[in-house]
C-alpha cells in the first residue's frame, strides 16, 4: 500500500510540474507529457500517448486535463486519474486566484480599464478568426447555413441555452445526412 501512495506522489508531482512549466497551452503540454510519462516514468508507451490525444481531442474539455486524467488512470487507476487532474490544474488555478487578487485592488485606475477594453478587443479579433476558420472549412449547403442561422437565431436572439442548441443542431446534422446518404443511394 505504502508504494501505490509513492506513486500517486510521483503522478501528482509529475503534473504539477507540467503544469507549472508549460506556457502556451495543452498542445505545447503534450511534448513534456510524452516525456515523462513515457520516457522518465515509463507508465505508457508511446502508442499509448497517440491513444490518449486522440481520446483527450474528442472528449470535451482542456486537452492537456484530459491527457493528464487518462494517464493517471493507466497509471494509478481513479486516484491516479484525481492527481494527475489536480497536479495539472492546480499552478494554473493558483496564479488565476493570486492574479484576481491584484486586479481587484486595481482594477478602479483607468489605465487597468482602458488596458482591459484592449484585451475584450483582442478577444473578440482571436474568435472572429476562430470564427472565419471554422467558416472556411465548414461546407457549404443549405444544411450547413440552416444550422448556423438556427443555432445563431436561437441563442443570440432568443437567448435559448447552448446545450439543447448544441444537441438539436447534433440531431439535426444526423438526419439530414442520412437523409443525403438515402437520395445518393436511389
Amino acid at each position: 500500500m505504502k508504494g501505490r501512495y509513492k506513486e500517486l506522489g510521483k503522478v501528482f508531482l509529475t503534473f504539477l510540474k507540467i503544469g507549472a512549466f508549460t506556457f502556451g497551452g495543452g498542445y505545447a503540454m503534450i511534448p513534456l507529457i510524452q516525456k515523462e510519462a513515457v520516457e522518465n516514468h515509463k507508465w505508457i508507451t508511446d502508442e499509448d500517448i497517440l491513444e490518449i490525444i486522440a481520446i483527450a481531442e474528442s472528449t470535451p474539455g482542456p486537452i492537456a486535463i484530459n491527457s493528464a486524467t487518462f494517464v493517471g488512470y493507466r497509471t494509478c487507476g481513479v486516484l491516479g486519474s484525481l492527481m494527475a487532474t489536480l497536479g495539472v490544474v492546480l499552478p494554473s488555478f493558483v496564479i488565476i486566484y493570486a492574479i484576481s487578487f491584484v486586479l481587484r485592488q486595481f482594477q478602479s485606475l483607468t489605465a487597468v480599464q482602458y488596458a482591459f477594453q484592449g484585451i475584450r478587443a483582442g478577444v473578440l479579433a482571436l474568435l472572429c478568426k476562430a470564427l472565419w476558420g471554422m467558416y472556411k472549412k465548414n461546407q457549404k449547403n443549405w444544411a450547413s447555413y440552416t444550422v448556423m442561422a438556427g443555432a445563431f437565431i436561437l441563442t443570440a436572439l432568443l437567448d435559448v441555452s447552448v446545450l439543447p442548441v448544441l444537441i438539436g443542431c447534433a440531431v439535426f446534422g444526423l438526419v439530414t445526412a442520412k437523409a443525403m446518404e438515402r437520395r445518393a443511394q436511389q
